[in-house]
């Protein structure tokens, strides 16, 4: 089989709607819209949800509980196979991180999560630890100081 004789399967390409051509196809003259009315205008038509000013069901469906999205925690999340940039024995602080890039925003805190591995002695002070991530930074002989 060569590229050239590729061929669709049998039935699995159909023929556009050619509309307005002809009254024997069954879609000329108003082309499947019928007379007039808003749908048969062109950029006719009603926005989404819209049920002809009937209450829409968005606004029927009772809304419950509490959302807290807008009021969350967020921290600047750094690893701690990225503190290995720093010399032995260094103090790393926010400020510190975001000079060095490490952290674009400091938003509500810096947490350091526990992924990779650390081989230098480093006092860490941060917003938030993983367990994980304390253990690794005490394990070199470093501290975990929360702010």
């Amino acid at each position: 089989m060569k590229l050239h004789e590729l061929k669709y399967n049998e039935g699995s390409i159909k023929d556009s709607k050619r509309l307005g051509r002809g009254t024997s196809s069954g879609n000329g003259k108003t082309s499947g819209r019928g007379h007039k009315g808003q749908n048969a205008r062109s950029g006719g038509g009603v926005r989404l949800g819209f049920e002809g000013g009937q209450n829409p069901l968005f606004r029927r469906v009772a809304k419950r509980g509490f959302n807290n999205y807008e009021f969350r925690t967020r921290y600047a999340v750094i690893n701690v196979s990225d503190l290995n940039k720093f010399e032995d024995g260094a103090v790393i602080t926010p400020e510190i991180l975001k000079e060095m890039g490490l952290v674009k925003k400091q938003l509500d805190g810096i947490k350091v999560l526990g992924n990779g591995n650390l081989d230098k002695k480093l006092t860490v002070k941060a917003t938030t630890f993983s367990k994980l991530a304390k253990e690794k930074i005490e394990k070199t002989g470093g501290k975990a100081e929360v702010i």
